[in-house]
């Protein structure tokens, strides 16, 4: 190995590391960024995260958000209004499907 590309092998681990640490410690991105490490789905064109998010009528809500339906109020993320009956069912069932304990009346 000659003196010459042992000194440019040096130069560029040098430049390496230097451009390694020469901006301080990693910076977790914001909130307009995913990362790679949590779990996401999309909604359309947009990614979300399912643990603080879910897809409505193509739309990323948060999971909190809620809806009327009749007199009552349900959960946009979690359940489904059947306007036609004015039922509340679990956004798993089909409006279609029988009553269950779990429907709320909404007249």
């Amino acid at each position: 190995m000659s003196p010459r590309s042992c000194f440019l092998g040096v130069l560029a681990v040098l430049c390496v590391l230097t451009c390694l640490y020469s901006h301080g410690h990693p910076v977790a991105p914001g909130d307009t960024h995913l990362m790679l490490c949590q779990p996401h789905t999309r909604c359309g064109d947009k990614f979300y995260d399912p643990l603080q998010y879910c897809c409505y009528d193509d739309a990323v809500v948060p999971l909190g958000r809620s809806r009327r339906c009749g007199n009552c109020t349900f959960r946009v993320c979690f359940e489904q209004c059947c306007p036609w009956s004015f039922l509340v069912k679990l956004r798993s069932q089909k409006c279609s499907s029988a009553q269950t304990s779990d429907d709320r009346v909404c007249d």
